[in-house]
């Protein structure tokens, strides 16, 4: 007999993400269904402003990356007006791109992703002096994994238990018997956790160097950049690359090893050999080296076929909100893409937790809609970007992606998994702090002879404009559509990571990537679903950038009641 699992929600820190399986008799999924139960309504906000306040808005679709959303606003309006802005603000947007992925994407692994990998309890019972052995064989120069250090984690973990407020630690599966780590690998991955709180701190600020500050920069303008006096500041230069220096070591120390020692403790883990079910990918070209040159390509594969990749064509991609609450004749492309709500609620039924309301998978039930291309779910992200970039053999990914295979003693296969989504992100995180230093070298030769960071935009009230922006945001492939009529914006749409990923059945009965990856996973306990969360949070959810509420004039919109519970 079938039973319903219900999570929500599903996030540790940002929420709104809502799981439901349905487990047959050997408790494996049969049926999965993704839903975000808050609206967005940013694109109705839109309606009517000025073109010029578009990047200031957009980029309040997100607590997180808000400076991706802010960076495609502004670009989608500088594409639509056809302004060309200056090499050096291509090369500090550049910048400020690599200090939010390496932000980003190390508060992912540890805040966000860790505890599905990390049993803290275990950590308690560990050998302070044989963690640190073990951490060396990871890295030769393991950060935080001394002995003593770890004494001191372990002690400071035990206050916490001791005292009952056990914060981050609390409200967790510990004792599953899907954690595989060690208690001494527990310990050092503990250690590291803690540690990546002082680290990331340090990441917000390099954003804040030239973006003015973090969350929310505020440098970025139609036409450039306004951060002159930071980018012609010595000081200011230096202290970018010294912080760029302190989290690079860490990543190299700390976030590569920690994977390295996840792929060897969870190599025979089925949670974390399966997850990639939906096999389309799809990522952009972004992170400018020098003009025109990127570290990551575009492109798209299909099936995962590595041997074929075709080139991204904007006009492919469509929105189907069958079973989203949206009201549409059918699926739409975002130029022409509407934000109409159509709530339908709940339905009660019985769960593994007793009576309760529920996703009506057969109608509506999401407020995230389903994007397509060519008709295909598609997934977007770091696994996608280096799966695009490593076919399209470009020599850094290839030599970064077999590196890492060759370390952990796995085949090309395994990146075709939800360890593999993992790595990706952290070789992603590696490459890009590699690399980014290029562009910050690059920028000081071209400040030799070129100190223009604006271009004045052209806008005539009496024409019509059309333009978008494709870039790589962390959780993947971003696009902002707007259409410009009167000097004010017509009509706006952002098709952002999560809404690929997280996107309920389309009309043709496709799932897209979130509810796919779980279809045949087994759970050890439906009461305690660490295999759904484990595999969902290596997408790194982030359903602020799927649904938002708000009216800039404090006008209510629509008005819809949901209790915790779903109700």
């Amino acid at each position: 007999m079938s039973q319903r699992v219900v999570i929500d929600p599903i996030t540790r820190i940002e929420g709104h993400l809502r799981i439901e399986v349905e487990v047959d008799d050997n408790n494996t999924v049969t049926k999965a269904w993704s839903s975000s139960t808050l609206w967005r309504g940013i694109e109705v906000i839109l309606k009517g402003r000025s073109p010029m306040d578009v990047g200031l808005i957009v980029q309040r679709i997100c607590g997180v990356c808000t400076y991706s959303h802010y960076r495609a606003g502004i670009e989608a309006v500088e594409n639509a007006l056809g302004t060309q802005i200056p090499l050096n603000a291509k090369y500090l947007r550049s910048l400020m791109q690599t200090s939010l992925y390496m932000h980003d994407h190390i508060v992912h692994f540890y805040h966000l992703h860790g505890l599905d990998w990390v049993d803290v309890v275990s950590a308690l019972s560990a050998d302070p002096a044989a963690a640190a052995a073990e951490a060396m064989k990871y890295t030769n120069k393991p950060i935080a994994a001394g002995e003593g250090e770890l004494r001191a984690v372990q002690e400071k973990v035990k206050g916490f238990v001791e005292t009952g407020k056990l914060g981050p630690f609390a409200n967790a599966y510990w004792g599953n018997g899907t954690y595989k780590f060690t208690p001494e690998q527990n310990l050092i991955a503990l250690s590291h956790y803690l540690k990546a709180l002082e680290v990331q701190r340090i990441a917000a600020e390099m954003l804040a160097i030239f973006g003015g500050k973090s969350p929310h920069p505020q440098s970025l303008v139609v036409g450039g950049v306004t951060s002159v006096r930071d980018m012609l500041s010595p000081a200011r230069l230096q202290e970018w690359k010294q912080k760029h220096a302190t989290v690079t070591d860490f990543i190299h120390r700390a976030y590569k090893a920690d994977v390295l020692m996840a792929a060897t403790a969870f190599s025979n883990e089925p949670s974390v050999l399966g997850g990639v079910n939906v096999k389309n990918f799809m990522s952009t070209n972004d992170f400018v080296l020098a003009n025109g040159e990127y570290i990551f390509d575009q492109g798209v594969i299909m099936d995962g076929d590595l041997a074929n990749v075709s080139d991204v064509n904007p006009d492919l991609i469509k929105e189907d909100v069958s079973h989203a609450w949206y009201k549409s004749d059918g699926p739409q492309h975002p130029y022409d893409g509407t934000t109409i709500p159509d709530y339908t609620g709940f339905v009660e039924r019985e769960t593994v937790y007793g009576k309760l309301p529920t996703l009506d998978g057969d109608g509506k039930y999401s407020w995230v809609k389903s994007p397509r291309y060519q008709d295909e779910p598609v997934e977007v992200g770091p696994l996608s970007s280096l799966l695009v970039s490593y076919a399209r053999g470009n020599k850094v990914v290839v030599e970064s992606v077999n590196g890492f295979l060759a370390e952990a003693g796995l085949p090309v296969e395994a990146l075709f998994t939800t360890l593999g989504r993992t790595a990706a992100r952290m070789l992603q995180t590696l490459i890009v702090a590699e690399e980014g230093v290029k562009t910050f070298d690059a920028m000081l030769v071209n400040m030799q002879s070129d100190e223009s960071t604006y271009t004045k935009p052209v806008m005539d009230s009496d024409k019509e404009y059309a333009g978008y922006s494709m870039i790589e945001a962390p959780r993947g492939m971003l696009s902002h559509w707007i259409r410009i009529k009167g000097g004010l914006v017509e009509n706006y749409q952002a098709v952002v990571p999560t809404t690929w990923n997280a996107g309920p059945v389309d009309a043709n009965g496709k799932m897209g990537p979130y509810e796919a990856s779980l279809i045949g996973l087994t759970l050890e306990d439906p009461t305690k679903p660490l295999e759904v969360i484990r595999i969902i949070h290596s997408f790194d959810p982030c359903m602020a950038c799927s649904v938002h509420v708000m009216d800039f004039k404090g006008q209510e919109l629509s008005e819809f009641r949901i209790s915790p519970n779903g109700q």
